[in-house]
């Protein structure tokens, strides 16, 4: 599998992370796609393309975590990098037994989010870039 053309995907409702993450991510050769709920990635036609997600914890409408809850009901195994501005040192545990890959408290080192990517795309059910 080539970890840099993996599709990762950006749900943020910041839309300055919706530019920056991005950015840091093309340069290091991934494919990114960004949305500003989970709804409107619930929505969209990427989800069984998607190798990982970097999924904000705190959005209006669905939450981080209730998208994960919902990817599961519906057995979409997509491996997840929550962020999160929120220093709430109990979310991080839960969302890791939930099945994250990583939580990374906003801000975090460019090195901490291409780390937790690696992780996540090497998971043997992350999915290679046109994957269904």
């Amino acid at each position: 599998m080539t970890l840099s053309r993996s599709l990762v995907v950006v749900v943020d409702d910041d839309e300055s992370v919706r530019e920056s993450i991005p950015d840091l991510l093309q340069e290091c050769g991934f494919a990114v796609l960004t949305f500003a709920s989970a709804e409107e990635f619930l929505a969209s036609d990427c989800l069984h393309q998607t190798g990982c997600l970097v999924l904000d914890i705190a959005m209006p409408g669905m939450s981080g975590p209730e998208l994960q809850r919902e990817l599961k009901r519906r057995r979409e195994a997509i491996p997840i990098v929550f962020i999160t501005a929120h220093a709430d040192e109990t979310v991080r545990p839960r969302v890791l037994a939930a099945g994250a890959v990583e939580c990374l408290f906003k801000p975090f080192s460019e090195a901490a989010l291409l780390d937790a990517l690696e992780s996540a795309l090497r998971r043997p059910n992350a999915r290679p870039e046109g994957a269904t």
